[in-house]
């Protein structure tokens, strides 16, 4: 098996940590890249003494993608897996990511598992709304029920497998995420350079899943997913996009302000605001990468939300028809062209 660096990020208190990279280190010929984004517990200092494992600490909180960065460049194996740290491998899994991308996948990932209940699925890839939501895919659905031909949209950041080369001719994350989306954007930037994404149905991952460990999650979610939307999507499905859009903001203003993240949500217009000269020119690297057209991608793009993690007053669901029925006459309005590689 080529040799794999596992990177794992450290924040807060960090009662898993430990599991996580025993699990890591079970698999021979691996390297184990911790970066401490501010572990607030004894669970960095604490760790075996194995020369397997590399401990780096930033000056700062880079957020996890950028702490990903830095410990993918600190690395050395092959092929890099991200694992998050209150996440642990099921034995065998990492040969099982490596033998995918062996196989010709270009972005591998197991079935997240819940950690509490393990026959149940946490993640199984993650869907994208046309609006830029992102949600668990399958979440709470038996393992043993899921559709092995059905390959996901996106991957999930709790863990996947990468080749050093895919990553860094992607650019790895953009910082700008800091949390949350980044993933996303980076799956799909692969999609658009005609990349393929893989579910590996038999590597698995119990993933002690929280809603949240960070007391900012509902403004960084937001924020990066207008900066997704802004920055992935050709300037043509905007424009289709554009009403749809707009309401939907507006209505998730009356959401957070019933909800008690109204705050949240209007710092994540100020952001963009302040931020337009770099989604400009992000949109514009994006673009002259890209060789898929999103009316080749519009396929992927679900119309639907997920009543289960997503619950609609029942109001919403005559916008829900509406909508899907506006997305049918416009996505026949995205130029079909072959783009340049």
């Amino acid at each position: 098996m080529s040799r794999v660096s596992v990177v794992v990020l450290a924040y807060g208190p960090e009662v898993w940590l430990g599991a996580a990279i025993t699990s890591a280190l079970a698999t021979p010929d691996v390297e184990v890249v911790v970066v401490d984004n501010g572990c607030t517990t004894d669970a960095v200092r604490t760790l075996p003494a194995d020369e397997r494992i590399r401990v780096l600490t930033p000056p700062q909180n880079l957020g996890f993608a950028g702490g990903v960065n830095l410990g993918v460049a600190a690395s050395t194996g092959e092929v890099v897996c991200m694992l998050n740290s209150d996440a642990e491998l099921e034995p065998g899994a990492l040969d099982a990511l490596v033998a995918a991308l062996d196989d010709g996948a270009d972005l591998v990932g197991p079935v997240i598992l819940l950690a509490d209940s393990p026959e149940l699925v946490n993640s199984a890839g993650n869907p994208i709304h046309l609006l830029g939501l992102v949600w668990a895919g399958h979440l709470g659905e038996p393992r043993a029920l899921l559709d092995r031909t059905e390959q996901p949209t996106t991957l999930s950041g709790a863990c996947f497998a990468v080749r050093r080369a895919t990553w860094e001719s992607l650019g790895g994350f953009d910082t700008h995420f800091f949390a949350y989306h980044e993933d996303v954007d980076l799956c799909w930037r692969a999609r658009q350079r005609g990349l393929t994404l893989r579910l590996v149905h038999e590597a698995g991952v119990l993933h002690h899943y929280e809603f949240s460990r960070n007391e900012h999650k509902m403004y960084l979610m937001e924020r990066n997913r207008l900066l997704f939307v802004l920055t992935a999507y050709e300037t043509a499905t905007l424009a289709v996009l554009a009403v749809p859009l707009l309401a939907f903001d507006v209505a998730l203003l009356l959401v957070a302000w019933r909800q008690g993240w109204v705050r949240e949500k209007i710092g994540g217009w100020g952001w963009v605001l302040r931020n337009l000269p770099y989604i400009l020119a992000r949109r514009r690297q994006v673009a002259a990468a890209r060789t898929v057209g999103d009316d080749v991608l519009a396929d992927l793009l679900t119309t639907r939300f997920d009543a289960s993690q997503l619950p609609l007053p029942s109001a919403a669901g005559p916008l829900e028809k509406l909508l899907q029925g506006w997305w049918r006459v416009g996505r026949r309005l995205l130029p079909h062209r072959a783009l340049s590689a």
